[in-house]
């Protein structure tokens, strides 16, 4: 039964918030908010049962060939779990410790945290 195939189990959170920036700060106020904005991820994947405990967990980022907005992040572990995918959207990560970037592999949990970058708008 340890060694059946099986989806791990998972516990994952949006960050979603504002962007004030010049053209929200003109036409919306803190009454009146301007959409909510996806702003990065927090993907908590169990592997309590992994048979080769020395291999990581891994993930892959592939584009979606129907919708360049969207991506699939996979994640691999190696038997007994399947492959895991879920559905993101497509902006470039912020790789900095500083901004919240985590990706480890630690009693059993893997966890992959990451924000998107955040553009200046300069003229």
């Amino acid at each position: 039964d340890k060694y059946r195939p099986r989806k791990p189990r998972f516990f994952n959170r949006v960050h979603t918030g504002f962007e004030w920036n010049k053209y929200n700060q003109t036409h919306y106020d803190f009454d009146n908010p301007p959409p909510k904005i996806v702003q990065g991820y927090k993907f908590n994947i169990f592997y309590p049962d992994l048979i080769d405990k020395r291999s990581t967990p891994e993930y892959f980022l592939e584009a979606c060939p129907d919708n360049k907005d969207f991506a699939t992040l996979r994640f691999h572990a190696g038997p007994p779990y399947e492959d895991i995918a879920f559905k993101i959207v497509n902006r470039e990560w912020e790789y900095s410790h500083r901004h919240g970037f985590r990706c480890q592999f630690a009693n059993g949990i893997f966890q992959l945290w990451f924000h998107f970058k955040r553009y200046r708008y300069r003229r």
